[in-house]
């Protein structure tokens, strides 16, 4: 049942070419007009930016500071927002001709929400990222329950903002990409969590073992008795016994899979009857692309495959078979 619905990539290829090729040529008109529109904008922009930081430049008398260079970085802000703005119909388009029938065909009990993100308390649940979120957006929510499992998963941007000595702001990135929420059929009592392994990579096994053992923001260290599991990841957890009887040889083999198909960093949490997934990607997956043509293959394959990840830890990680009942 799960590969007829959710289906593979080769009929969702058949598909996009069948239905969704006429309104992607269109798209990829409008696409070269408004990059055409766009790249006069900025030349434009910073014709004059660069103008006005060479004036003064010239004019000062004093050591060159960040104030000189105001209007370049102003220019920047300035051409990024007119970009959006400009770029928003295009966008709009895209999402409900392409991305919005894509979803259905992949389920049908999936749902779309292109303006809305996993809400807030979701990630700050998870427990993955222990830094405090001063500004928290997304977009492109689905959700939906297949086979008796809900899900849902989103792009989300979490940040913290830090002053210098100056007061000025600063913003940096806690987590950016793909996030998601789905039913684990147990509930737990502590928490385990599941983070690349970075230490391990970067300084050997000795070294490495011992720099996870001071992490002193993180729980208990868990180590697990699967060499291949350890080289890639590291666990935490609140209960030893209970982070082994989530963290089985399958499950872990599972994990492992998954990691080497997203080809991205992965961190997986286990906490009340749910697990999260965190994803790290430096873009909006399901945004279109502007000065790259829409009909390359590779690109649609790559939002297919997005998708495709995201809908397939139902089946991947087994949480539609009942494994665990919930206490």
């Amino acid at each position: 049942m799960a590969i007829g619905r959710r289906k593979r990539l080769s009929k969702l290829t058949d598909y996009f070419y069948n239905e969704l090729h006429g309104d992607l040529k269109k798209l990829e008109v409008q696409r070269k007009e408004l990059a055409s529109s766009v790249l006069y904008v900025g030349l434009v922009i910073a014709f004059f930016a660069s103008l006005l930081t060479y004036a003064l430049l010239f004019k000062s008398t004093h050591a060159h500071s960040e104030a000189d260079f105001l209007p370049l970085l102003a220019g920047g802000g300035l051409f990024f927002f007119i970009k959006k703005h400009m770029s928003s119909s295009y966008a709009y388009g895209f999402k409900e001709k392409i991305i919005r029938p894509l979803i259905k065909e992949i389920d049908e009990a999936l749902q779309y929400h292109k303006s809305h993100h996993v809400s807030q308390s979701y990630f700050e649940r998870s427990r993955l990222f222990r830094k405090e979120i001063d500004r928290y957006s997304g977009n492109d929510l689905v959700r939906g329950e297949i086979e008796g499992v809900k899900l849902q998963f989103s792009d989300v941007h979490a940040q913290y903002r830090s002053r210098n000595s100056k007061g000025n702001s600063s913003w940096h990135t806690i987590f950016q990409g793909l996030f998601i929420v789905a039913d684990f059929n147990k509930h737990f009592k502590g928490r385990t969590a599941v983070f690349p392994d970075r230490a391990e990579k970067v300084f050997g096994r000795l070294i490495g073992s011992w720099l996870q053992k001071q992490n002193m923001q993180r729980e208990e260290l868990i180590k697990m008795d699967d060499p291949e599991f350890e080289k890639h990841f590291v666990v935490y957890g609140s209960d030893q016994i209970e982070s082994r009887y989530i963290l089985t040889h399958a499950m872990m083999k599972r994990l492992l899979d998954y990691k080497k198909r997203s080809k991205v960093p992965l961190y997986v949490s286990f906490s009340a009857s749910q697990i999260y997934l965190a994803l790290e990607h430096k873009k909006d997956l399901f945004e279109p692309t502007l000065f790259t043509s829409l009909l390359d293959y590779a690109l649609i394959k790559e939002y297919i495959s997005t998708l495709q990840l995201a809908v397939g830890i139902i089946d991947e990680l087994k949480l539609n078979e009942r494994l665990w009942s919930k206490e």
